[in-house]
């Protein structure tokens, strides 16, 4: 699945962006994912991960 963290599951946001008159207009926030090499299950395996996941040592990243 695109745009969704392997992790945590975080994926992507809908809302309104406004402008200074106030028309609103639909738009996206896409999480930071990153392409990462990271140790599943012993083998290292691609995974996108976000950042805060890296961040926070969630994540073990194979050399």
């Amino acid at each position: 699945m695109a745009n969704v963290c392997a992790v945590c599951a975080k994926g992507v946001t809908t809302g309104f962006q406004v402008s200074h008159s106030h028309i609103r207009t639909k738009r996206t926030w896409k999480p930071n994912l990153q392409s990462v090499r990271a140790i599943v299950n012993g083998t290292p395996t691609r995974l996108k991960v976000c950042t805060r996941c890296l961040r926070s040592g969630k994540v073990q990243r194979a050399s």
